[in-house]
């Protein structure tokens, strides 16, 4: 591969006008696409095989035109001190608001407080239920607005108004925060080249990478149903990849440079060493990406796919429009150890003390000198950062876990007030009695057996379809909806619904926004042990190719779980347990949000394996090249350990950028996976990675022989480019080295 590669980079160098010109042209293609395509809505959600889908999914047959799955509004007013909502004056504006609600063209229905019984026992508090067609994610802008508009209007009238929910569910919104972690990317790449043309050109590519990612997401949104949140994590997860990768290469181009060799050379050098890091590194997040698909929610394998679709852009960016641009920079890019003139490169040379070890070389003999003594305190420092981990609760956030300016959370604490905690997340029974000879009676025994349970404040009496054969029974818990006594409940209703099966012909489904939030919660909790035995075990093949060895493959799995524990670990300290809350921003403690382990094992074992790939094939070629095991380590981390830091800042910095956000998710994922990063770069890959090589020596590039002469030999390392002449000779080839890559 190493080889094949090096032809890509000095042909890439020599015709950097027409690969320029295919990947402006590209851009520009996917950007007409998005432009002329039809716009598209939020992907509609589905969670195959879970109760609460199957029981909205009969709702849909049995009761046409109900939108089981609609969004929701809670309309809640409050009369001002003194006074009650049923006196004249505030009676009109309540009916008035109730009335203009139901004027949009994707409502359905319009629950009047007054009629349907919901005025608290104290008169002061009351709720108007709005019902839609779509769901949160799917309500246009327009009738999220007018919810809004109608709510402030009757806020002018004296009453207290809030609307909580989900219609108001918000699509996140992308901007401000990859501009701060673009700006911090932007000051890192200068310090670590030293010159602001070279920090220039990951940028450059890894914008134009996720220019060209998301718009053909954008232009395939309405035929593929791909949402507009689809894009969110290809844009995040491709910037980050997309910076790392031309980083890599561009730091090894400096390199081969300040080793001698004419420019086109170190430009092949570069991409055929560095570039096969980057093919394999994009290959494990790709890997790790499309593994989304094992939790079987549509739309969590749509936005994997969609991000590994921009995650192979940026692979092949980095391996063409990087020796591409390199050669446009010509002299103006310097050897590594050089800075530019404009940042005082003549000075820094003069006052340069020669024969200085760098940081990565100091640091790598104290670790060789000491391996066991790091590797101790690393594990021990991860292990007692993941001990709250062994509390962690899984839920999904609802309007009681947004911060208190918002109208969700004074709506949410309005109604709690009200009319009690579990008001705010009523569970739907469905009573199947399609085969029962007894439907009524099969209903009221499910009824009866549900008012029985504990934590039931009240049962509805239950409302038949037209022909009689399916029941809907409305059920409000005593306690709050992602409070542990609610799951309980709803697991409590199931298997009296499973007694009532076992007697009866009639089934029953328990459903609503609480009950699908628990489902969805365990059905990410029990494909997570799945979803990491295909991640990790195919990474972990891919790398015994890469590295030729068993025993490196292997300390890299298992130092990525220990990060990740760890960063749970934080995670459940913060966001559950409260530590640091208020300097983390965290107004409510609670459970933490179920997609967190999942994502975080997706997203960061990509990130890992990066910096674990450019690492390590740089340690184990200079071992190839006859080094012996301890100066190996020195010289990978001479050569690697500056760049990999880089990319951690940077990756730090883009995930931190998030943990201002209001909303509780996003700062929840971007403490974590910033966290994360931190841990796995410079615990696990700048410390106890070298401390267990060393601890190793040349057994960690141990492999049975009959598996060394079954594994394909890609020459991650570059020891097929020893045969080339070290300055290049053969450098002036053209038609005919471009005739032989094409056969290659």
């Amino acid at each position: 591969m190493a080889t094949f590669l090096y032809k890509v980079g000095r042909l890439a160098f020599r015709r950097r006008h027409y690969v320029a010109l295919l990947w402006i042209a590209l851009l520009t293609l996917a950007g007409v696409g998005a432009a002329s395509a039809p716009a598209a809505g939020a992907s509609s959600f589905s969670v195959p095989g879970t109760e609460a889908q199957k029981a909205f999914d009969l709702l849909e047959q049995r009761f046409p035109g109900m939108s089981a799955d609609g969004a929701t509004a809670r309309v809640v007013f409050k009369a001002p001190a003194g006074e009650k909502l049923d006196s004249g004056a505030n009676k009109a504006t309540v009916e008035k608001t109730v009335k203009d609600l139901g004027d949009g063209s994707e409502v359905v229905s319009v629950a009047d407080p007054f009629k349907g019984k919901a005025v608290s026992k104290d008169g002061t508090i009351a709720y108007a239920s709005v019902k839609y067609k779509v769901s949160g994610m799917e309500l246009k802008d327009a009738s999220k607005d007018a919810l809004t508009d109608t709510a402030e209007q009757a806020r002018t009238a004296g009453l207290t108004v809030e609307v909580g929910g989900d219609a108001l569910t918000a699509t996140p919104e992308t901007g401000s925060t990859e501009i701060i972690g673009i700006a911090i990317a932007a000051v890192v790449l200068v310090i670590t080249f030293g010159s602001l043309l070279a920090a220039g050109f990951p940028l450059l590519t890894a914008l134009i990478g996720v220019g060209i990612g998301v718009s053909t997401i954008t232009a395939l949104a309405s035929a593929l149903d791909l949402g507009t949140t689809t894009s969110t994590l290809a844009m995040m997860i491709g910037l980050a990849v997309g910076i790392d990768y031309a980083l890599f290469i561009v730091s090894r181009y400096r390199a081969e440079l300040a080793e001698g060799r004419e420019r086109e050379e170190a430009a092949g050098r570069a991409v055929g060493t560095a570039g096969s890091a980057v093919v394999f590194a994009g290959l494990t997040v790709v890997i790790a990406l499309v593994g989304l698909a094992v939790v079987n929610i549509p739309m969590l394998t749509k936005m994997g796919v969609a991000a590994a679709g921009t995650v192979a852009i940026a692979v092949l960016i980095a391996l063409t429009m990087i020796p591409a641009l390199l050669g446009y920079a010509g002299k103006k890019i310097k050897p590594a150890g050089e800075k530019s003139k404009l940042l005082g490169g003549g000075r820094a040379k003069a006052a340069a003390k020669p024969g200085r070890p760098n940081m990565g070389t100091r640091w790598a003999s104290f670790v060789v000198r000491r391996p066991l003594a790091v590797l101790l305190l690393g594990v021990i420092g991860l292990g007692a950062a993941a001990i709250p981990a062994a509390s962690l609760e899984l839920g999904l956030p609802d309007d009681g876990s947004q911060p208190t300016s918002t109208t969700q959370r004074r709506a949410y604490d309005l109604l709690s007030e009200g009319f009690g905690p579990g008001f705010n997340g009523p569970l739907m029974v469905v009573v199947d009695a399609k085969d029962s000879r007894t439907p009524k009676a099969d209903v009221t025994t499910v009824t009866d057996k549900i008012k029985a349970l504990k934590d039931v404040t009240t049962v509805t009496p239950a409302t038949f379809n037209k022909d009689g054969d399916t029941a809907t029974i409305t059920v409000v818990p005593d306690s709050k909806p992602s409070s542990v006594t609610t799951e309980d409940l709803v697991h409590g209703i199931r298997d009296a619904g499973a007694q009532v099966k076992a007697d009866t012909d009639s089934s029953v489904l328990v459903t609503g926004t609480t009950a699908m939030n628990i489902d969805v919660s365990q059905k990410l909790n029990d494909a997570l042990i799945p979803y990491l035995i295909l991640v990790v075990g195919l990474a972990f093949l891919l790398l015994i190719v890469v590295f030729r060895s068993v025993l490196v493959p292997l300390k890299a799995a298992l130092g990525f779980l220990l990060s990740v524990m760890a960063a749970l670990g934080a995670v459940v300290a913060v966001f559950q347990w409260g530590w640091l809350s208020g300097l983390m921003g965290v107004e409510e403690t609670g459970p933490v949000m179920s997609m967190m382990p999942i994502f975080m094992v997706g997203v960061v074992f990509g990130l890992a394996m990066d910096y674990e790939v450019f690492l390590v094939t740089r340690i184990r070629e200079a071992h190839v090249h006859g080094e012996k095991p301890g100066q190996a380590i020195v010289t990978g981390f001479r050569h690697s350990a500056r760049v990999v830091t880089a990319a951690a800042v940077i990756m730090i910095a883009v995930f931190s950028g998030f943990i201002s956000s209001s909303e509780s998710m996003i700062k929840m994922i971007g403490f974590g996976l910033a966290i994360a990063v931190f841990f796995d770069a410079f615990v696990v890959r700048m410390a106890i990675v070298p401390a267990v090589l060393a601890l190793l020596g040349k057994r960690a590039w141990w492999l049975p022989k009959w598996l060394d002469r079954v594994l394909p030999n890609v020459d991650v390392e570059g020891e097929g480019l020893r045969e080339i002449g070290s300055t290049g000779s053969g450098s002036g080839s053209g038609p005919d080295e471009d005739r032989e890559l094409v056969r290659a």
